[in-house]
């Protein structure tokens, strides 16, 4: 079944190259295709059972490359899951934001089905060469999004998003090549990889080096400071929907890849390495805060807010690496809140960013001195953008604080220097609360003369993303139960 659900969208964009598909019928494909895969992986959800430690359900494995140990190999756990679920909902949001019409939709859907498969593809693989060929592939594909739909600058924002993740994915690739060499014999499966690690049937010598590659190439995809400086122009000048991916899915690859990869097959390197994974996590998280806090062009500044959120996931994994006694409980809470972080980011963030576009879309510009008192003129685009900034910020009863309530209470368990992240949470409410002032209240812009609010395809996308973080705020049980038996896993491994 999770072979179907990643193939699936790849399906639906051949079906829409097969023949000149007009604009309706495009979006229509588009949308069923979406909706399928969504109805299919939540029957994959619904008969999911946790396996035993380490193991996985849904599994799927095909020799490919049988002299290297390479293979077709995909399945799902307590990580992978909610990340594929987080994908589908979030692209089946933009299929629905498609509505509004799109002079070349038919190729913008098939490059979105297609692209959809990547990230799936990605969230299953259980083979870090089959992992790296998905990585590289969402690199072509959003490059061709940025390129192809986006405004402003948009040809050199895809190129400089292009050579920055494609040199952090040779660097990847490299340590994929380290860490198959490292064991016997060698096997490129991320299950054996595991075991073996847990096992200590690894060679020694060369694990720091190795993880310091895997790192480079994913903190490179996170991003994390100081390899963040493709993301701000690659945001701004990408179209709202291709934002909304970029945000909420495929920035997500860096940070799953260190709990699938780094921590679990690299254990020993990682508590080596643990003090400067926590020392780059507080770092993005006051930096992105900060210079957030100065943009005055709207879609920047979201931009910005996504180092300040990823660095709360760095710091997470980071002090699960402090193996201390009687700390076991705590860090295996940082791990389950640096999940729920990546879900919950990729809610909101994926929606702040579908409600930036239409600023752009209505009066063709993000610069917020040019609105103001839009919340008389659009109440519908005022009110979900103010649930999308209160639940970025972390207010209590939405996704947001679920999340980072677990990251500080089990990273500050581990060292209290991750206290010194808690600024973040008010740096983000004052750069939020400003962003209101200049675009909401106050007298009305120039930009803000005939503002249209949200149409029906534009509530209903945006919207169910943020109902989805609500719903997660308010019962977060469900998605704690499936992410805390990986957590424990992982944790238990860094402890041997």
């Amino acid at each position: 079944m999770v072979s179907l659900v990643v193939v699936l969208p790849l399906l639906g964009a051949a079906l829409l190259l097969l023949r000149p598909w007009g604009p309706v019928a495009s979006r229509a494909v588009w949308l069923g295709t979406a909706a399928v895969d969504l109805a299919l992986l939540l029957v994959v959800v619904a008969r999911y059972r946790t396996p035993p430690a380490g193991g996985l359900t849904e599994a799927d494995q095909v020799g490919w490359i049988p002299g290297l140990g390479v293979s077709y190999h995909v399945g799902v756990d307590g990580l992978s899951l909610p990340m594929l679920l987080l994908s589908d909902v979030l692209f089946l949001a933009c299929a629905v934001w498609s509505l509004r019409g799109d002079d070349k939709v038919r190729r913008l859907a098939a490059l979105f089905l297609a692209l959809q498969t990547t990230c799936l593809g990605l969230f299953a693989a259980q083979d870090l060469i089959l992992f790296f060929l998905f990585f590289d592939l969402s690199i072509v594909a959003m490059y061709a999004v940025i390129a192809g739909w986006g405004h402003g600058e948009a040809r050199r924002a895809a190129l400089q998003f292009f050579l920055y993740t494609f040199t952090g994915s040779l660097a990847l690739l490299v340590g994929f090549i380290g860490l198959a060499l490292r064991t016997a014999p060698h096997t490129f499966d991320i299950p054996t990889l595991t075991a073996r690690a847990a096992e200590g049937g690894t060679k020694a010598g060369s694990g720091l080096a190795v993880l310091g590659l895997v790192l480079l190439g994913l903190a490179i995809k996170t991003p994390t400071v100081p390899f963040h400086t493709w993301l701000p122009p690659a945001h701004t000048d990408a179209p709202s929907i291709g934002s909304a991916v970029l945000a909420g899915v495929l920035l997500k690859m860096g940070t799953y890849g260190f709990l699938r990869v780094g921590l679990p097959l690299l254990p020993d390197a990682w508590r080596s390495w643990a003090w400067v994974i926590i020392v780059v996590g507080l770092v993005s998280v006051l930096y992105g805060a900060l210079v957030a806090l100065a943009q005055d062009n709207l879609k920047r500044m979201i931009a910005y807010t996504s180092v300040n959120h990823m660095g709360y996931v760095v710091l997470a994994v980071g002090a699960a690496g402090l193996v201390a006694p009687d700390t076991a409980t705590a860090r295996e809470v940082a791990v389950t809140g640096a999940v729920t972080q990546m879900v919950s980011h990729g809610l909101i963030t994926g929606a702040l960013f579908l409600l930036a576009g239409v600023l752009r879309d209505r009066s063709g510009t993000y610069a917020m001195d040019r609105f103001g008192g839009l919340a008389g003129v659009a109440p519908r685009y005022s009110t979900l953008f103010v649930a999308g900034a209160l639940a970025s910020l972390g207010l209590p009863g939405l996704s947001g604080f679920v999340a980072e309530l677990q990251i500080f209470t089990g990273s500050i368990a581990g060292t209290w220097w991750a206290a010194l992240a808690l600024p973040g949470i008010l740096l983000t409410a004052a750069l939020f609360l400003r962003a209101f002032h200049r675009v909401f209240t106050g007298d009305r812009g120039p930009a803000s003369a005939g503002f249209a609010d949200l149409t029906g395809s534009e509530l209903i996308g945006a919207g169910g993303l943020l109902l989805a973080s609500v719903l997660i705020g308010l019962v977060p049980g469900p998605l704690l139960t499936l992410i805390r038996p990986f957590a424990a896993t992982a944790v238990a491994v860094l402890g041997r």
